[in-house]
């Protein structure tokens, strides 16, 4: 099961180390960057603050340009819905129902799949058993997604989870721990 994290929409101290840190934890396989509000600069400086050996395992909802200069993927959604002409990375899609996902893509979020912890009022669109047989391992669960959760989104069908309440919550560490620790258990089941 593929984990991925979502960075808060602001800045976050030491948040280029956290996602560093994140990367090289063997739990999280890739970070999707999410800064709405960013400048191009801003952006930059938070990508470049990061290993060079790791920019390929970032994906950037914004400044798409900037994707194919640091080896990044690039994320679709409302704000950015079509792919920047001459990129051949990662490509991923929000999506809110699974009619909206492309085959174009390497991986789909949907979302939201259990009450959101990042934004109070998010609740789910849909019940698991609805999901049953409509989603692949192409989709990945986001939206409330907590660790203990991982064995029912695989057994749903889900390929992944993202991460983004859970993670910049509590200590990164335990979070780490809990997470590989359900991850193990989806794969020993």
């Amino acid at each position: 099961m593929r984990c991925i994290a979502i960075t808060l929409p602001d800045f976050v101290e030491n948040e280029a180390e956290a996602i560093t840190r994140m990367l090289r934890s063997g739990v999280i396989d890739r970070v999707h960057i999410r800064k709405p509000s960013s400048t191009l600069r801003h952006m930059q400086r938070l990508i470049e603050a990061m290993p060079a050996d790791l920019r390929p395992r970032l994906s950037l909802h914004d400044h798409h340009t900037l994707a194919s200069i640091y080896g990044c993927g690039v994320h679709l959604n409302a704000r950015n819905p079509d792919i920047t002409p001459g990129f051949h990375g990662t490509v991923s899609r929000s999506c809110h129902t699974p009619e909206e996902a492309r085959d174009t893509d390497d991986y789909h979020f949907l979302s939201p799949i259990f009450d959101s912890i990042s934004k109070p009022g998010y609740h789910p669109a849909f019940t698991p058993d609805q999901l049953r047989g409509i989603v692949d391992d192409s989709f990945v669960a986001l939206g409330g997604v907590t660790p203990d959760k991982l064995p029912l989104l695989k057994e749903i069908g889900f390929g992944g989870a993202a991460f983004l309440g859970y993670i910049w919550h509590g200590d990164l560490e335990e979070n780490l721990s809990d997470i590989k620790h359900f991850t193990q258990q989806c794969f020993n089941s």
